[in-house]
């Protein structure tokens, strides 16, 4: 892979999971990495910034802590979600409201943020982190789906906005990935999604992270407004 080490990464939603392992594939990479978190505390050997990305205020604080610390955001990564699920006729308006706030409109929020300083620097890499359920629907998921979704074509927007500009962005919709959340799934549970996934197993954190990695990397830098799918096959032809 081509060499782009030493740039200024932000992965939103970065203190755990798919998040964390796409922020730690960057600092072995040799980029500066940062990562917002909303709880708890950030990750060891990574700059953390606490941030709600449904607070606009808290979005320009984290962006002007983290390039007071590494320099303007180069690589943004839209990770932060949140799920709420239940089926349409039990989902109320906070239900929706808070789950499209989080994923759709916190994503918007980031990456109206990041382009700004994208455009003063003539370069930047957005990756937005959707889901199969974005492409195939899921029952019970009608928010999550639908602002992951949504992410699609907010990347292939801003692809044609800003692509004369040097700024890419694309989408890596992730299937059943091997995580706390899926691991204390009922072992039933998890042996029926497996038999519907060609591959027959869940992907790995790394897996996805070593996609992103890609996208924000000099040999993907004629790749813009794509949805790329780790997903074991799980989607093919949506």
């Amino acid at each position: 892979m081509s060499d782009t080490s030493g740039r200024s990464v932000l992965v939103t939603g970065g203190n755990r999971g798919i998040g964390l392992a796409i922020a730690r594939a960057f600092l072995e990479a040799g980029d500066q990495v940062a990562v917002t978190y909303r709880s708890a505390e950030p990750p060891d050997g990574l700059f953390g910034v606490r941030c709600d990305v449904t607070a606009a205020a808290d979005v320009d604080r984290a962006f002007d802590e983290v390039a007071a610390h590494q320099g303007p955001v180069e690589v943004l990564v839209a990770n932060a979600g949140i799920t709420r699920d239940t089926l349409l006729l039990r989902m109320n308006e906070d239900d929706w409201d808070d789950v499209i706030a989080t994923n759709l409109t916190g994503s918007f929020r980031v990456a109206r943020r990041a382009a700004k300083q994208m455009l003063r620097i003539k370069r930047g890499r957005i990756v937005f982190i959707s889901s199969v359920v974005g492409m195939l629907g899921s029952a019970g998921q009608v928010n999550y789906a639908s602002s992951k979704a949504g992410l699609v074509g907010m990347a292939r927007s801003i692809a044609r906005e800003l692509g004369s500009r040097g700024i890419t962005a694309n989408v890596v919709a992730p299937g059943f990935v091997e995580t706390e959340m899926t691991a204390s799934l009922p072992e039933e549970t998890k042996a029926e999604y497996r038999s519907a996934i060609p591959l027959q197993r869940y992907a790995s954190v790394e897996e996805v992270a070593g996609v992103v990695r890609f996208l924000a990397s000099a040999d993907a830098g004629y790749v813009t407004g794509a949805v790329i799918p780790v997903d074991g096959g799980l989607g093919m032809g949506h």
